[in-house]
């Protein structure tokens, strides 16, 4: 089953390299499944020669808005598979789940978008304020006293976090974990061990998002409390960090991943 594998292999990360991390999986995946690599902007006029369409590295989707949203109404059309696919309700839906988590009381960075709710924030000297559809912190800002306009943007307490910790999933599965001990260089991992208490923190949010196939990374933060809170729930195009794992926990995640689209491929059959 010939898959369309979405990346954008020349998108200047911060602190990441798309393409290497790209050319390591397909170099890997071309092992079990027949592909070609296409752009973000040719997704829509390419799938219908393949069986599935698999989006990875693709950059964040406000630069190309219009293009992402008429590649997610053919392939909803056509009955295109895509992995991940279409159902996600974390950021591949936006930012609104963050919203929708803090209301249910789920442990995640409070959240608002109305300065009118600061209220119902913990009490702050600042504030962290970024769009709605915003990606790889583009537009945040802080500030002491929000002014959005009702509805437009996130509103956080600002959190003197200890660190960042991402766990990454296939499907339901935990695969590994990578923390940044610097706050300031979040792109700077290294392995972290989990607690029991941590992946039960995490598995809660890849539980919630009920996707039954799928890559998802969960990234959190360490509170002065000691607790972790979300802070992202990736499941559109997560980036893996896999150049900063040991190859045998490269080789399971490949293994992982295989078994994941594989199972995928013939649900649709």
């Amino acid at each position: 089953m010939p898959l369309l594998y979405v990346t954008d292999l020349a998108y200047p990360a911060r602190g990441r390299r798309y393409g290497d991390e790209d050319v390591f999986l397909t170099s890997r995946l071309r092992e079990h499944f027949p592909l070609a690599l296409c752009h973000p902007l040719d997704a829509r006029a390419l799938m219908p020669g393949f069986d599935a369409v698999i989006v990875r590295n693709s950059g964040p989707v406000l630069h190309y808005q219009e293009a992402y949203e008429a590649f997610r109404a053919a392939a909803l059309a056509s009955g295109t598979r895509v992995y991940n696919p279409l159902t996600g309700r974390a950021d591949m839906a936006g930012k609104q789940y963050l919203l929708d988590l803090t209301a249910a009381g789920y442990p995640v960075i409070p959240t608002v978008d109305d300065p009118a709710d600061l209220h119902l924030l913990p009490p702050t000297d600042t504030y962290a304020v970024k769009p709605k559809q915003g990606a790889d912190s583009i537009g945040l800002t802080f500030t002491e006293a929000p002014a959005t306009r009702p509805g437009e943007s996130l509103i956080q307490p600002r959190i003197d976090f200890a660190y960042e910790v991402s766990f990454y999933f296939v499907d339901d599965a935990f695969q590994y974990a990578l923390h940044a001990p610097d706050p300031a260089r979040r792109w700077e991992l290294v392995p972290y061990e989990p607690t029991p208490e941590d992946l039960a923190f995490a598995r809660r949010f890849i539980a919630w998002n009920t996707l039954d196939h799928g890559i998802q990374r969960v990234d959190a933060c360490r509170a002065p409390s000691g607790d972790l809170l979300l802070v992202e729930l990736e499941d559109l195009n997560p980036y893996l960090s896999l150049d900063l794992l040991p190859a045998p926990v490269q080789d399971a995640f490949v293994e992982a991943l295989v078994s994941s689209l594989t199972a995928f491929l013939a649900a649709g059959t």
